[in-house]
């Protein structure tokens, strides 16, 4: 009498990864993010690799992550690999604050966000 087994979060020829805690805003987190939705996965790794962005180092890590995990967790191709969704969401903001003129304080809001990444193994059409 064991406890039932889970069902999978994907469908069974998708694999994701996920990425908490970035340092950075989701409005520029969000840009990245659309830059590699709906290519091929080395298109995608070769577009954030040349990407003059700080965050795009980050992503490109959690794009491999996808992948590494559709090859050796679900036995998928990766030659057929593309970035089916990249989304993005908010996380916890550090507040800090700095003393202004006339006794007012200006905020800082230091924001976090958070990345999802699905790849998806499509047949190639002949």
């Amino acid at each position: 009498m064991g406890k039932e087994k889970n069902p999978r979060r994907v469908a069974d020829n998708e694999a994701m990864a996920k990425l908490r805690m970035l340092r950075t805003s989701p409005q520029k987190l969000n840009l990245v993010a659309g830059l590699i939705r709906g290519k091929k996965v080395e298109t995608a790794l070769a577009d954030l690799t040349f990407s003059k962005r700080r965050v795009s180092q980050d992503v490109k890590k959690c794009l491999q992550s996808a992948i590494a995990n559709a090859e050796n967790n679900h036995n998928l191709d990766v030659d057929d690999l593309i970035v089916a969704e990249a989304y993005v969401g908010k996380n916890l903001v550090m507040k800090r604050g700095r003393p202004r003129a006339r006794g007012r304080y200006g905020k800082i809001m230091k924001p976090f966000s958070e990345l999802t990444i699905k790849v998806r193994q499509v047949e190639e059409q002949a």
